[in-house]
């Protein structure tokens, strides 16, 4: 009797243990979906928030502001938080080069294909404006590199103004997402 009282004990403290075990595997199992949840819902919510916002990242179609004329696509890129931009396509009349040059260019750029190039480089967004700053454009029809800004006006999203500066002379052009 004794012997079948102590497995009946025996039983019931694995039953025990089994279902202790059970409880806390289902509760780590509950947290952890309950984390997952949560960083995936986080996730979800900033990516909503900043999709709604529009970017400088993707392809441009320049615009010549003297003839009204598609030029180029330019594509901008970011990484580590600094924007570039190079020409991805070109635009040109039968009787241009097809396959222009940065002849006049003084930098790494000079004689290299126009396709291809970086013609935007080190630009910074200022806060969470939609702004960019600090960097440079390159004009490869005559190699001349200015200070560069950027921004795009919310009510229009699909247009970017792009400023070049020389000293405290600039010209602005608009830039159509492509």
């Amino acid at each position: 009797m004794e012997e079948r009282l102590v497995a009946i004990n025996l039983a019931r403290r694995e039953h025990y243990n089994n279902s202790r075990h059970m409880q806390l595997s289902m509760a780590k199992f509950w947290m952890m979906g309950l984390v997952t949840f949560l960083l995936v819902g986080g996730w979800m919510a900033e990516t909503v928030a900043q999709s709604g916002q529009p970017t400088l990242v993707g392809r441009w179609k320049t615009i010549d502001d003297e003839t009204g004329r598609v030029k180029s696509i330019v594509e901008i890129t970011e990484r580590n938080g600094i924007y570039t931009g190079k020409v991805v396509q070109l635009f040109r009349l039968p009787n241009e080069d097809q396959n222009p040059k940065c002849t006049e260019c003084e930098d790494d750029r000079k004689g290299k294909l126009v396709m291809g190039m970086e013609i935007v480089r080190g630009m910074r967004r200022v806060g969470t404006k939609l702004r960019w700053e600090d960097g440079t454009i390159c004009d490869p029809k005559n190699g001349s590199v200015y200070d560069c800004e950027m921004w795009i006006d919310p009510a229009k999203p699909n247009e970017l103004k792009v400023r070049g500066y020389l000293y405290f002379l600039y010209r602005t052009q608009t830039w159509i997402r492509a």
